[in-house]
């Protein structure tokens, strides 16, 4: 059923007023050459009528969308959290989002299309596996930013976490918990796996463990994570980080099935603090993203480039935290 409002018109108003359309223009846009009591008059008629003024049409015969495209994949759940604090920094900016998703049988390609219908007036894309060259050729008619991977291009803004810093934390925690035999399963070739695996090796090394250091090839999904927690546990260390949280629970489920205590036979630690780690059923220990700070960032800049606004660098890189849950704990072998 459609919702009545949507059918009201300036020209209902303005019979329901006794004045002229124009007239109701002029009221609706607060603008000079209407009296008090007409205004009174015609704001009470559209009161009455639940009349909603049409601000999609009004932004483009003055060429203007007031809008972000948001290109997001709905196979990871911190995606989720990011695009919740893309619409609250884009309302709070006046901005709207149009978003188009990545999907098992939609690529990134066929989402960037889509969004880019919608007349978008810049670009927000989440972790994008594509090639630097390919994202920046997307920056020439409109801007770019580039939200939770490294892209290392002068016409591409970033905003993303200190990945190899949250690696250092976790591995920091595990270490002050006792253990040396910590291995750490990576997300393959998805963004930001190399940035972590880095961290995990700075991190082994600075601790003097430069000879525990064990990585074994995951990826972003709980299956990617059951699948090398299987090879890891042939021959289990005391710690395992693991490259996110989705993975993180595959992992859970497989030492699960085999009897293996978490923690108390393997301390584990995930990444992002997503929805799935605050489950209190996994209540898993995990490096944080900020996502509000993030996402923040995201939106102020394209709205800077939008508006032609100086802006000092093209990256902006937030701080990680460590939150410490259940899935870790002195080592015990």
């Amino acid at each position: 059923m459609r919702d009545e409002a949507l059918r009201v018109t300036l020209a209902d108003v303005a019979a329901h007023a006794g004045v002229s359309t124009a007239l109701v223009s002029i009221v609706m846009r607060d603008a000079p050459g209407a009296s008090a009591a007409t205004r009174e008059r015609v704001k009470e008629a559209a009161a009455e009528l639940n009349y909603r003024p049409d601000r999609g049409a009004r932004l483009l015969r003055s060429g203007r969308t007031r809008l972000l495209g948001v290109v997001f994949s709905v196979q990871h759940a911190f995606h989720g959290d990011l695009v919740t604090g893309l619409y609250t920094a884009a309302e709070e900016a006046g901005y709207e989002l149009t978003l188009s998703a990545i999907t098992p049988q939609r690529d990134e390609r066929r989402a960037v299309t889509g969004v880019l219908s919608d007349r978008c007036e810049a670009l927000v894309l989440l972790s994008l596996q594509a090639p630097a060259a390919e994202i920046a050729a997307l920056a020439g008619p409109l801007p770019v930013v580039v939200l939770s991977r490294n892209v290392r291009h002068k016409a591409v803004d970033v905003v993303r976490n200190d990945d190899r810093l949250g690696l250092h934390l976790a591995v920091d925690h595990l270490v002050g918990l006792g253990h040396r035999r910590i291995a750490h399963i990576d997300g393959g070739r998805n963004p930001a796996a190399a940035e972590r695996r880095r961290g995990y090796r700075d991190a082994m090394i600075r601790n003097g463990l430069e000879s525990e250091i064990r990585v074994v090839t995951g990826g972003a999904s709980e299956v990617d994570g059951a699948a090398a927690a299987r090879v890891l546990l042939d021959d289990p260390p005391t710690a395992v980080t693991m490259f996110n949280d989705r993975s993180a629970t595959g992992l859970l489920e497989v030492a699960a099935s085999r009897g293996v205590d978490v923690p108390g036979e393997l301390s584990v630690v995930g990444f992002d603090d997503d929805r799935l780690a605050r489950l209190g059923y996994i209540n898993l220990t995990t490096v944080g993203q900020d996502a509000v700070s993030m996402t923040a960032s995201a939106v102020r800049r394209a709205i800077d480039r939008i508006e032609d606004r100086p802006v000092s660098r093209r990256e902006i890189v937030t701080q990680p935290r460590l939150i410490v849950r259940g899935t870790t704990g002195e080592a015990t072998r």
